[in-house]
């Protein structure tokens, strides 16, 4: 073990120390949000904080269908230098004239929302234990993609991200970057031209399988899709290489610079990420863009549960005792969702849930075993659709009614934007496994089963002044705070 290890953990079980005698005195909760890109993070974010100073509709979260929350309110968040989430402009966004969807999480943010209540228990009522905070701590799950290159040198990572583009759809995603890689000498004088460009051309690769057609999970570093202020710095100008396996990096080479831009990367972006951030969370959801995966077909799925996993085994679940509360935090509560749950019609929601679990069933199955407790389920944040029926030859169709944004395809068909559609999207399987086995849109026993899932325009009825003080419509939001808080506020 290395004296920084050492050190780390030291002070990483002093600040727990300190956050566990905070909390005996002013209850916190700090709830992770996270999901790869476009999973509806931020607007997830701003239907719960809403959701609860409205007091929206919230059928299912204990506390408020029993009255017991007094009221719920913001206050400053603790951590000055972490970002505040900009709570106001996302919702100004959803509300405004048109509403248009607010920018996706790009940078690590946070914030405070306060729940006066009522407790349950003669205890709690007695020592006052009336308030609780949350602070919810927004980030995306590219980041955590990072926390594996923690174990891996750059050897290791270069070796698995060059077979990894070997698959298909990656093989022909990445040809232009391999053709670049190919004609490196990893051995050759360093040369910071080459470097640059070879890291341009990974970054590339990388911005090609974020695409809708594809919907294939990034692959770390997360940094060089969303690199802030490190932009053009060489802990991002680096890339994975064709590096011979029996040999070393000889001294003052492009391999030797490479490797030591990857290891500055995992010191001056990986780790404080982790010690200052991630290891300090007690409760996490996880948001997965499903839909986007079964659009993208078998392949889609499969990389999605890769990427799920890679980030799940980061997690330190586990029931937490007083003891582990101040040595080594768990997170107590894990809960998966697939999001988007009004791109379809209700009657699916169950498939839906199970495709889900089918994809991260190795990870749940970890985190129980360690005491955890977990939940998957489908959600949607801000409902854009309503439900419908329409016959089509002769056959009652479930639909959803909504505005498809610009630029949305079903077959030879544009949407405009402006325009609201009835839509049938298709049919999931009963059996998840016939998407990840590539059975599934196969035409199979006479049926089409061909689906396909378009994005909507945020509902109209939230536009304008009223929708700053109206309760966001959503779909299970209030299963989802009452699974995350409801131990909190007994």
């Amino acid at each position: 073990m290395k004296l920084t290890d050492i050190s780390d953990g030291a002070a990483q079980a002093l600040r727990n120390a300190g956050a566990f005698a905070h909390d005996i005195v002013s209850p916190t909760v700090r709830l992770g949000v996270t999901g790869l890109a476009r999973s509806g993070k931020t607007v997830f974010i701003t239907s719960l904080i809403h959701n609860l100073i409205a007091g929206g509709r919230l059928p299912f979260f204990d506390a408020v269908a029993q009255g017991r929350i007094r009221r719920a309110y913001l206050e400053p968040q603790p951590d000055d230098a972490v970002p505040r989430f900009d709570y106001e402009r996302h919702l100004a966004d959803l509300t405004g004239a048109p509403p248009h969807w607010p920018q996706s999480t790009r940078r690590l943010s946070q914030l405070r929302i306060t729940l006066d209540f009522e407790p349950r228990g003669f205890v709690r009522r007695t020592l006052g234990r009336d308030r609780l905070h949350i602070d919810i701590v927004d980030y995306p799950g590219e980041w955590l993609l990072d926390l594996p290159l923690l174990q891996l040198s750059f050897e290791q990572w270069s070796r698995q991200t060059v077979a990894q583009s070997l698959e298909a759809p990656r093989k022909q995603l990445s040809k232009s970057w391999r053709a670049v890689i190919s004609g490196l000498d990893a051995k050759a004088d360093a040369d910071e031209r080459i470097a640059a460009k070879a890291a341009q051309s990974f970054t590339a690769y990388l911005q090609e399988c974020r695409k809708d057609e594809y919907a294939l999970p990034t692959i770390p570093p997360g940094r060089f899709l969303m690199p802030g202020d490190l932009e053009g710095s060489p802990a991002l100008t680096f890339s994975p290489l064709d590096i011979p396996d029996d040999a070393s990096a000889p001294q003052g080479s492009l391999w030797a610079m490479m490797g030591r831009r990857y290891e500055s990367y995992k010191t001056h972006v990986v780790k404080p990420f982790f010690r200052d951030q991630f290891s300090r969370l007690d409760r996490q959801i996880v948001l997965v863009d499903a839909l986007a995966a079964v659009n993208g077909g078998a392949v889609a799925l499969r990389d999605l549960e890769r990427a799920l996993a890679a980030i799940l085994k980061c997690f330190r679940p586990g029931a937490n005792s007083w003891l582990s509360s101040v040595l080594f935090k768990r997170i107590d509560r894990i809960l998966f969702a697939a999001t988007k749950a009004d791109h379809i019609h209700h009657s699916a929601h169950d498939r839906l849930e199970a495709i889900l679990a089918h994809i991260t069933r190795s990870a749940i199955e970890r985190a129980e075993f360690a005491g955890a407790e977990i939940d998957v389920l489908a959600l949607a944040a801000v409902r854009a659709t309503r439900e419908g029926e329409a016959r089509h030859k002769g056959e009652q169709l479930p639909c959803i009614i909504g505005t498809p944004l610009q630029g949305e395809k079903i077959g030879t068909r544009t949407f405009d934007g402006a325009e609201e559609f009835a839509i049938f999207p298709g049919d999931l399987p009963d059996d998840p496994e016939e998407i990840a086995s590539g059975k599934w849109n196969d035409g199979a026993k006479g049926k089409d089963h061909n689906a396909h899932f378009v994005r909507f325009r945020p509902p109209s009825p939230l536009s304008g002044e009223a929708g700053a003080h109206t309760p966001i419509p959503h779909i299970r939001m209030d299963r989802v705070m009452d699974f995350l808080l409801k131990d909190r506020l007994s």
